[in-house]
């Protein structure tokens, strides 16, 4: 079973859950782990005139299950998910804990876009993302980013690049050893999401 203890020791570790077509929860330590480095995230011209616009109404923690419902169902090009029944539940009780959080896109009273993850210490563990809405996860994250920054981040974990258009925003690849290293003094900080 899931529990905040076991997914909290997990990413403080390196480690993160996923799980398969059947629903059983694996654990994953890539040898080549994605980041997007905080003092280094790069918004696009375009991206950057969407976020002015104020087009989405931007929420935090308001409606995590909602969107971690929604990073979950099929999609074109991914009809199979990673997020089980179980995870929706162990992540929902970190969210009540605090540690698990949500950024939001709304427009007229409607979810369209978003992000959720995972803070321990000064780490930021990005999971999953969503959008209905051209730009609504992508002006999440732009919105993630500042948030985390504010607050005294200094890992932003993006586990993979999931396609060339993390690539935009300043993604990174690291060996695992490097991963280790600044997860280490991300974990000596005192982050407030």
């Amino acid at each position: 079973m899931l529990t905040p203890d076991l997914l909290i020791a997990a990413y403080s570790q390196g480690i993160f859950p996923m799980a398969d077509e059947d629903g059983a929860v694996n654990w994953y330590e890539p040898t080549i782990r994605a980041i997007i480095p905080l003092d280094g995230f790069t918004v696009p011209r375009r991206l950057a005139r969407t976020v002015r616009s104020g087009q989405f109404e931007v929420r935090y923690n308001t409606a995590f299950e909602a969107v971690m419902r929604a990073c979950a169902a099929p999609a074109p090009g991914r009809e199979t998910t990673w997020i089980g029944g179980e995870l929706v539940v162990a992540y929902g009780i970190l969210h009540r804990l605090g540690q698990a959080h949500s950024v939001e896109c709304w427009r007229e009273g409607r979810l369209v876009g978003g992000l959720y993850g995972v803070s321990v210490g000064g780490l930021f563990a990005g999971e999953s993302m969503f959008h209905l809405e051209r730009d609504a996860s992508k002006v999440a994250l732009v919105h993630l980013v500042e948030r985390l920054r504010a607050g005294g981040f200094a890992l932003l974990d993006s586990q993979y690049i999931v396609g060339p258009h993390m690539l935009q925003f300043g993604t990174i690849e690291i060996p695992r050893e490097e991963y280790h290293r600044r997860l280490r003094a991300a974990l000596r900080v005192e982050a407030r999401f």
